[in-house]
């Protein structure tokens, strides 16, 4: 099965919490703090891998998790960075965030690709002592990953699209011209997937795509051709290979302007990529045919190519042409990541502090905020210097102001998770 867009979750690893520990050995008294730094989160990487056509794999494992960076340990001891996870897709697989549209990769060189970051470790207690505060019975705990819901689309990486309505011949052209080897009969839609084959001509190569058979409507979803659209994206040149002889009833400068049609609604930019027509199953058509057709296409100022995929007849003018045609072509479109804009970086920054306060009746409030629990694990509660940086980070992300505009008074009770504790103000 040829699949080429699904949707997956990824989710980089959390940093490592930072240790609480204190400085033990003989003979030496009152030893100093020496809690250590957690380790860095995995990261979620993203690599092309040449053995890979289909993003069929993905259908099945929908979630992908890099592990979580190790905690701090005692005698400065800092926590063992996690390794990156790294996913292996087809090349030419692009990424986008799947709730905004936003592009953040295109896979389609052989370096890796960082999509999800993994979260700093937390700092241990060996880094606050201070003169005044000698003993911190407190650390920070590790900073999450990144992660969210993306969407994979491949899109090929070919020099050459061969585009047309179905059984013209575009899969008998790929196979005499290379070594694919695709599926030829005589009806409709015999190759249901993008067949790519490399065509040498003389000590150059490229490389050719068989799109599937599109059809009018093809933009709107009708046949195979909406599916099949993007692959023709990439492409340099366009080959259009029309059935000259009209051996389906159908008149072969009709097919050509209905195929043109669909490439510029999928695409405006596609409509105006460089073409080529290959006017196909030329051993059975007349001359009248192919010269009404020659004329129609040359009055375009396209280059007409006479040939015959069945018998090889012209293929290798037509081989010879792409060629020099390429020549002059800028390379294949890679797509560049879209960062993000100022207010999106302010947005996911209220986000990662965002909380809510409920008055559960007179005297009691409750605080929902997740990115608390991490920061709670790590205080101490029967330490005074730990309880002041709690209040501090209280203090410090408006959860103490939201509080006093709720109508909180004096000793009324706040609740944090499993955390309670009488307000003073």
């Amino acid at each position: 099965m040829f699949v080429d867009i699904v949707k997956i979750s990824i989710k980089a690893g959390d940093g490592g919490n930072g240790a609480v520990s204190f400085h033990r050995e003989k003979y030496v008294a009152a030893g100093g703090p020496d809690g250590g730094n957690g380790g860095k989160g995995g990261d979620i990487v993203f690599q092309a891998d040449d053995s890979l056509s289909t993003l069929i794999d993905f259908r099945y494992k929908k979630k992908y998790t890099a592990q979580n960076g190790a905690p701090g340990g005692s005698k400065r001891s800092s926590g063992k960075s996690a390794p990156d996870t790294v996913i292996k897709v087809p090349r030419g697989t692009i990424i986008k965030d799947s709730e905004t549209g936003r592009l953040l990769a295109d896979i389609s060189d052989d370096g890796p690709v960082i999509v999800a970051r993994g979260g700093r470790g937390g700092k241990g207690n060996m880094n606050f002592a201070t003169p005044t505060r000698q003993i911190p019975r407190f650390a920070k705990p590790g900073y999450p990953g990144e992660s969210f819901d993306v969407t994979l689309e491949l899109k090929l990486l070919a020099d050459v699209g061969l585009v047309g309505f179905p059984n013209v011949g575009k899969s008998s052209l790929i196979s005499v011209v290379s070594a694919a080897k695709p599926e030829i009969a005589n009806y409709h839609f015999t190759t249901i997937t993008p067949v790519l084959g490399v065509v040498k001509y003389g000590e150059k190569s490229f490389v050719m795509a068989d799109i599937p058979g599109l059809i009018e409507g093809a933009s709107e979803g009708v046949g195979l051709g909406h599916a099949f659209l993007r692959h023709v994206e990439r492409c340099r040149l366009i080959v259009h290979v029309v059935d000259v002889s009209g051996s389906e009833g159908r008149d072969p400068a009709d097919d050509f302007e209905k195929i043109n049609r669909e490439l510029a609604n999928f695409s405006e930019e596609l409509s105006q990529r460089p073409q080529i027509v290959a006017a196909n199953k030329s051993d059975i058509a007349t001359e009248e045919q192919i010269e009404a057709f020659r004329g129609f296409i040359e009055a375009k100022g396209l280059p007409f190519f006479v040939i015959s995929a069945a018998s090889a007849q012209g293929t290798k003018e037509l081989v010879a042409a792409i060629a020099g045609e390429l020549e002059k072509l800028p390379p294949i479109t890679r797509y560049e990541a879209v960062p993000l804009t100022f207010e999106e970086l302010e947005k996911q920054a209220a986000e990662k502090r965002s909380f809510r306060i409920k008055k559960e009746d007179a005297h009691f409030y409750s605080v929902e905020a997740e990115w608390l629990a991490p920061i709670l694990s790590t205080v101490n509660m029967d330490d005074y210097s730990s309880l002041q940086y709690f209040q501090r980070v209280l203090r410090y992300s408006g959860i103490i102001d939201a509080l006093k505009e709720a109508g909180i008074e004096e000793d009324d009770t706040v609740s944090i998770f499993d955390f309670e504790f009488s307000f003073v103000n």
